[in-house]
C-alpha cells in the first residue's frame, strides 16, 4: 500500500538535509573523524627538536715531538777581567790629575803627577855626592900613580944594584903604593854608592807619576789637585787609592758550582749565559775552575771569559748560567701538568668520541715544563692538563685546546 503523497514528500525532504544540519552528536563524530587524520599528518611532518646536552669542558694539550734538555741554572756575576787600585808610592801633593771616572785609558798613559819638594832636594844632594865621589877617584888615582911609580923606581934600583937602597925605604915605598891602591878602590866604591843613591831617588821620583798599567776604564777617583796624598806603603787608614782602573772590554763571569755537579764541569764545557733585557743568550765556555770545593759553601768557583768590546755589559751585573746536563733529540713529550703520580704514573686521554680514558705511561727525561714519554702515548693524542677535579675515566667531555707554558 503506497503512502500518501504528503508523507512521501516529507520523507524525501528529510533525506535531502545536509550533514551539518543533522543531529549535534552526529556532527561531532564526523568532525572528529576528519580532524584526527589531519592532526596525525601534521605531527609526523613537523621536525623534531634536539634537546641540548651540556658536557663538561676540559683543557687538553697535544702530544708532540721535540728536543728536550735537562738544564742546570745557577746565578752568576760579571767582574772586570783586570782591576787595580793605584796608590802613590811616596807622599806628596797631587799636582795634576788628567782623568776622571768613566774615561777610557790606554796602557802606559800618564794619569796623575805628584809634587814632592823634599825628593827634589834629596836628588840634588845625591847628584852632588856622586860628583864629589868622582873627584875623589881622580885624586886617589893620581896619588896611587905617584906612589906606584916611586915604588917601581926604588925596586928597579934595588934589582940593578943590590944593597944600594935601604931595605926600609923599599918597604915604605911598597906600603905607600898599596895604601894608594886601596884608597883608589875605596873612592871608586863611593862613586858606585853615590850612583846607587841617585838611581834610587830617580826611581822614587818616577813614582810621582801615576801611569796606567793596562788599557781600561777609570772607575774610581778619590782626590783633586792640591790634596795631600799619603804613601800607599805607609799602612795608614787614610791611604785610600788615588784611582781605580778596570779592564771592562773583557769580563770574567764567576759562578759557584754545586758539589752535586762538580763532576760534570771542566775547562771547555759550553755554557749559555742569559742576561735580563737581552733577547739572545750568550754562548761561551768555561775558562777556568779552582779545582777545590769550599768547605763553608760546598761549592767550587768557576769562571768564563765574555768579550765586551761595545761595553754593553757592566761589571756587577747578574746573569744566569745554563749548563746542559742531558739532551733528548726528537722526544715524545707532554706538559708536566698532564701527568699524575698519585698511585701510578698515568694521564687522562681524550678519545675520538670525547670520552676520558685513564692510560698508564712510562716516562723518561723531565724538564721544568715537559716530560718525555717512553711508552703509552702517540704523537697527536690529546691529554688532559691541569687539575682533574670530578673528571673520571669513562666520562664524556668537551675538549678545549689550551696553551701550556
Amino acid at each position: 500500500m503506497n503512502p500518501p503523497a504528503d508523507e512521501a514528500f516529507v520523507t524525501a525532504a528529510s533525506k535531502a538535509v545536509p550533514w551539518y544540519r543533522s543531529r549535534p552528536l552526529h556532527r561531532l563524530i564526523v568532525i572528529a573523524a576528519m580532524a584526527v587524520p589531519i592532526w596525525l599528518a601534521l605531527h609526523r611532518a613537523a621536525p623534531k627538536k634536539d634537546v641540548p646536552v651540556n658536557f663538561p669542558s676540559v683543557s687538553v694539550a697535544k702530544v708532540t715531538v721535540e728536543d728536550l734538555d735537562r738544564e742546570w741554572i745557577v746565578p752568576a756575576e760579571f767582574r772586570p777581567f783586570q782591576e787595580v787600585d793605584l796608590h802613590a808610592k811616596v807622599s806628596g801633593y797631587l799636582e795634576t790629575i788628567l782623568v776622571d771616572i768613566g774615561d777610557r785609558i790606554e796602557a802606559g798613559q800618564l794619569l796623575a803627577t805628584l809634587e814632592i819638594p823634599e825628593l827634589l832636594e834629596d836628588l840634588s844632594r845625591a847628584r852632588l855626592m856622586e860628583r864629589r865621589a868622582a873627584e875623589d877617584v881622580r885624586r886617589t888615582e893620581a896619588a896611587y900613580a905617584e906612589a906606584h911609580a916611586a915604588h917601581g923606581r926604588l925596586a928597579a934600583v934595588d934589582r940593578a944594584q943590590p944593597r944600594l937602597v935601604a931595605r926600609q925605604d923599599l918597604d915604605v915605598a911598597m906600603a905607600r903604593d898599596q895604601q894608594a891602591a886601596s884608597a883608589m878602590a875605596t873612592a871608586k866604591l863611593q862613586v858606585d854608592i853615590a850612583r846607587t843613591e841617585t838611581a834610587k831617588l830617580n826611581s822614587t821620583a818616577r813614582y810621582a807619576r801615576i801611569i796606567a798599567p793596562f788599557a781600561g776604564v777609570v772607575t774610581r777617583r778619590s782626590a783633586d789637585p792640591g790634596a795631600l796624598i799619603p804613601a800607599g806603603t805607609s799602612g795608614s787608614s787614610q791611604s785610600s787609592p788615588l784611582l781605580r782602573v778596570s779592564q771592562v772590554d773583557r769580563l770574567r763571569l764567576g759562578f759557584p758550582v754545586s758539589m752535586s755537579y762538580v763532576s760534570r764541569i771542566a775547562v771547555g764545557t759550553p755554557i749559555e749565559v742569559r742576561i735580563a733585557n737581552r733577547v739572545r743568550p750568550l754562548a761561551v765556555k768555561i775558562a777556568r775552575i779552582t779545582g777545590k770545593i769550599e768547605t763553608a759553601t760546598r761549592t767550587m768557583e768557576a769562571e768564563a771569559d765574555v768579550e765586551n768590546a761595545d761595553l754593553s755589559l757592566i761589571p756587577g751585573m747578574y746573569a744566569s748560567v745554563v749548563i746542559r746536563l742531558e739532551h733528548r733529540p726528537g722526544a715524545l713529550s707532554i706538559p708536566v701538568q698532564a701527568l699524575s703520580r698519585e698511585k701510578t704514573t698515568n694521564v687522562m686521554v681524550v678519545g675520538p668520541d670525547h670520552v676520558l680514558i685513564l692510560r698508564p705511561v712510562r716516562v723518561g727525561l723531565e724538564t721544568p715544563t715537559r716530560i718525555e714519554v717512553l711508552d703509552g702515548l702517540r704523537e697527536g693524542d690529546l691529554v688532559m692538563v691541569g687539575g682533574r677535579g670530578d673528571a673520571k675515566a669513562g666520562a664524556r667531555v668537551e675538549p678545549r685546546l689550551a696553551t701550556v707554558d
